[in-house]
């Protein structure tokens, strides 16, 4: 006999309930076929009242229902239901966490790699980001290379300068593409028992890693997101204050497809005294810490510190980690643990460690979060290419500056290889004089210009249970050369600059090698999936 008690409904009720409820005898169910602003009524209507979801549904959403017709076709129903509730609950009286019952996925397409930055800013949502690592821009979309064409530069006397030179820094690309191709099919031929298509796919992918940082900013990406209604709020209010006008002027398409499934979400972010004026304090505040930063370090020269560069940590990190080890298996205040931590032999402190951290099969099994208690600051400079991928990491507070050519660029070696240094080096020099010449004029869209391998400074803060994930995840040998040293790096410090040894020993699965291998071992896993998907 089941523990829970089954709700009881009659066959007409049952039929209605079918369509939008995965089950209706358990205690446990989704919802179906609803627009999302019904649902977060429905939840929000839940938090007050004494009935069940199912019986609430019933009760107070169905009367707007259309029972009739084909049932496999999404509900529309309960929509004023809906809209009523929130102008009530969200809109007049600010419950917030209303707006996280609802979400979207957006398809946010042709925009260039400056606006995915900061479509990506935010932390309670998912991306998914057309890749340069296994895609090749050598082809056109719509007759044209894919680069974003900023209508101001366009209509200005620069127009056509934008156009001819990013043209002919793509074309570049398109050139030194098979020549490095080439280059890496003489340096690796294919092995005994490797598939033609593993093969293949092996080649491609270390060629795009390494012709990749031709790629101006300006080229453009496909980003899918899935949010929350307060999320997407909190995403189109950055935009809306954001001083680069593709991001402006995207956020107004976004607000337009966002408000035909979540309109009472948004209510908020075209309102004078709400959205309006909460975009330009964040445009106030920016603008006023910019211009008050260029007065006070106006006379600051620049000093060189290495590329990787640990700048703060907790010398008492590891005591206070492994008083928090101890904290949820004891009665003892915090304060009491961490004195008797310290008088903990080196040997009982491993032991500790080592029994929290456990076996570790495999880098997917993350240990608790007393490993949240150390945090580490870095200052990281690298080629735009590896700082896109590290961004996407959510979990951890990033700031970056402007991306320029003032920090010069990173030519991989297999570039010379292949005979392609001259080549590459023009659409270097080329990108580098255009950004100067928009600079002026365009000061917000000038990075549009600077290639990905252009190097670019960024602030990293981050947890070492944060810093497990990404550097056993970026570390990986199937991982871009790039990103790769910088996670190594990054571990290097932690164990040897901060001297915690104890959080290092939670790192099991981190590779310090070069990786050659790991694309085409990677390509062979996948290969071999396919062939089992098709039966072969």
């Amino acid at each position: 006999m089941s523990q829970y008690t089954a709700e009881s409904f009659t066959p007409a009720e049952q039929e209605v309930l079918r369509r939008y409820f995965t089950n209706l005898d358990l205690p446990v169910f989704a919802l179906v076929n609803l627009p999302e602003v019904v649902k977060g009524a429905l939840f929000a209507r839940y938090s007050r009242t004494h009935l069940s979801l199912r019986r609430l549904f019933l009760e107070e959403f169905v009367d707007e229902l259309d029972v009739e017709g084909d049932a496999s076709i999404d509900a529309t129903m309960g929509l004023a239901r809906a809209e009523e509730l929130y102008r009530k609950v969200f809109y007049e009286y600010g419950d917030d966490s209303v707006a996280q019952l609802g979400g979207v996925h957006l398809a946010c397409e042709q925009a260039s790699n400056l606006l995915t930055k900061i479509l990506e800013w935010g932390r309670l949502m998912s991306y998914l980001e057309q890749s340069t690592r296994y895609l090749a821009y050598d082809r056109r979309l719509g007759g044209r290379y894919r680069y974003y064409r900023d209508p101001e530069i366009l209509a200005s006397d620069l127009g056509t300068r934008y156009v001819g030179d990013l043209d002919r820094i793509f074309d570049s690309y398109a050139t030194l593409l098979p020549m490095v191709q080439k280059h890496f099919s003489r340096l690796t031929p294919r092995a005994e028992g490797v598939s033609d298509i593993a093969y293949r796919q092996t080649i491609r992918a270390r060629s795009f890693d390494v012709v990749r940082g031709m790629l101006p900013a300006a080229s453009l990406s496909n980003v899918g997101i899935y949010g929350t209604g307060q999320a997407y709020e909190a995403l189109l209010l950055r935009m809306r204050a954001n001083p680069l006008p593709e991001a402006r002027a995207y956020s107004d398409m976004m607000l337009v497809e966002l408000r035909k499934v979540i309109p009472s979400f948004l209510r908020r972010v075209d309102v004078e005294d709400r959205g309006v004026a909460w975009s330009r304090y964040l445009a106030d505040t920016r603008a006023a810490v910019e211009e008050l930063s260029a007065e006070l370090l106006a006379e600051t020269p620049t000093v060189p510190v290495d590329d990787v560069d640990l700048v703060d940590w907790d010398p008492e990190a590891e005591d206070k980690m492994l008083a928090a080890m101890l904290y949820p298996h004891s009665d003892l205040p915090e304060r009491q643990l961490l004195n008797r931590v310290r008088t903990l032999s080196a040997e009982e402190r491993v032991r500790l460690a080592d029994t929290y951290f456990g076996e570790r099969a495999n880098r997917r099994h993350r240990p608790g979060r007393a490993l949240e208690v150390p945090s580490y600051g870095f200052d990281i400079l690298s080629d735009y290419g590896a700082f896109r991928d590290l961004q996407r990491h959510r979990m951890l507070t990033l700031q970056w500056q402007d991306l320029s050519p003032a920090h010069g660029y990173v030519r991989p070696e297999a570039v010379a290889e292949a005979g392609g240094e001259d080549l590459y080096d023009r659409a270097m020099d080329r990108s580098a004089a255009l950004h100067e010449d928009l600079l002026e004029e365009f000061p917000r869209q000038a990075p549009y210009a600077v290639a990905m391998a252009f190097r670019v400074r960024y602030s990293m803060k981050l947890n070492a249970r944060s810093a497990l994930h990404m550097i056993e995840l970026r570390s990986s040998p199937a991982g871009h050369p790039a990103y790769r040293r910088i996670v190594q790096e990054m571990y290097r410090r932690i164990e040897e600059v901060a001297g915690h040894s104890l959080v290092a020993r939670a790192f099991r699965h981190v590779d310090m090698g070069e990786g050659e291998q790991g694309r085409l071992s990677a390509e062979i896993r996948t290969d071999r999936l396919r062939v089992g998907d098709l039966g072969g």
